[in-house]
């Protein structure tokens, strides 16, 4: 029983992953799709684990091969999840640490960390609370009005708190990297995460103004981020640099409809923890 649990868990998780392909559709849609994809098989995978571990080795149903096997690729699984975070967390606050350290400036009155480096850069660095870092390179690079844009798509970064939630996808993302199209849809979430910062700050602002200072910053600067860590500079192909550039001059208004079915298929990911109680 527990060993059957596991391998069925297991096929699903793959085979809804092989099974997930990127959609061209409006912003929530695709986020949806994609959120939905990246978070099924770990949460499967964790139900799962829970449930073997919950019902323990023992059982009516369960073999001493069958329940001590599962039982212990349980334990492993659920282990090196908790070690993941942990190390994640331990990376995070050394970061944190770090821009601590650094000088505090007030910049078109808002509060940020100053970083003494060429490169532009700006990011939210942090969890909950993220901490604004520019560089003096950025100051260098943009005039007023276009910083201003790029400070507005920070705060979007810090309105939607990118960094906590990004926190944990990354460590989900770390714990289920074997499953197919793990990075595929990681680098899909990280794109439509900017895609959502963009069209929050033009909508404060001036798109096509910001769209300027996106090209400005990462002609000069690539950066690739940890999930704690949301820049207006994040690393992108060119194409889909060109695909946030065409929806910043889209002046048509963003289409906010939902779509409950993606939600609700995700709560099958949930029904290890219902088969607990029938344990015998």
């Amino acid at each position: 029983m527990h060993f059957t649990l596991l391998m069925v868990s297991v096929s699903a998780a793959i085979a809804f992953r092989f099974a997930w392909t990127s959609r061209s559709a409006d912003w929530n849609t695709r986020w949806q799709w994609a959120l939905g994809a990246f978070l099924f098989s770990p949460l499967l995978l964790i139900t799962s684990a829970i449930a073997i571990l919950w019902m323990g080795p023992r059982g009516r149903m369960v073999h001493a091969w069958d329940g001590w096997g599962s039982y212990g690729i349980a334990i492993a699984f659920l282990t090196i999840g908790i070690l993941l975070f942990w190390q994640l967390a331990i990376q995070a606050r050394r970061s944190l640490q770090r821009i601590y350290q650094l000088p505090q400036k007030t910049i078109l009155s808002t509060p940020a960390r100053f970083l003494q480096h060429p490169t532009p850069y700006i990011a939210q660095i942090g969890l909950w609370n993220p901490e604004l870092v520019i560089s003096e390179g950025l100051l260098e690079t943009l005039d007023e009005s276009h910083l201003q844009v790029a400070l507005t798509h920070e705060k979007a970064h810090r309105h939607y708190r990118d960094t906590f939630w990004f926190f944990w996808l990354g460590g989900l993302r770390r714990l289920t990297a074997w499953l197919p199209n793990t990075e595929a849809l990681w680098q899909e979430l990280i794109f439509l995460r900017e895609l959502r910062a963009d069209r929050w700050a033009a909508q404060q602002t001036d798109g096509l103004l910001l769209a300027e200072a996106l090209l400005s910053i990462v002609s000069a600067s690539q950066v690739e981020s940890e999930p704690w860590i949301a820049a207006l500079s994040d690393s992108m192909p060119h194409s889909r640099l060109s695909e946030r550039i065409d929806a910043l001059l889209d002046e048509s208004e963003p289409v906010k409809e939902k779509n409950p079915g993606i939600w609700i298929g995700l709560s099958i990911a949930l029904l290890p923890l219902f088969m607990i109680p029938f344990h015998f």
